[in-house]
């Protein structure tokens, strides 16, 4: 009975967090903003340390999304299959 609320919570959780760890990626310009004029020009070569663990901490809490929503999924199907 706890598993559904402790993956919504999670869920929640995640959502928030993986939204402000993507607006806190910077823009790498060949997209929609460049195509207005808001394109700015950056080097590709390289990025810096505080880059890099961005990129690692939103693929991880991205990781722990998708398996909040496979668990949600997989408890739902088991459900309904119990109560039927």
């Amino acid at each position: 009975m706890w598993f559904p609320y402790l993956m919504i919570a999670l869920l929640f959780v995640t959502s928030v967090i993986l939204t402000l760890l993507i607006l806190l990626h910077r823009g790498k310009g060949g997209g929609l903003s460049s195509m207005f004029g808001g394109g700015v020009s950056s080097s590709l070569s390289g990025s810096s340390v505080a880059e890099r663990n961005l990129d690692l901490f939103t693929v991880l809490v991205g990781i722990v999304w998708f398996a909040c929503i496979v668990g949600l999924g997989l408890w739902l199907k088991l459900a309904q299959n119990g109560a039927s």
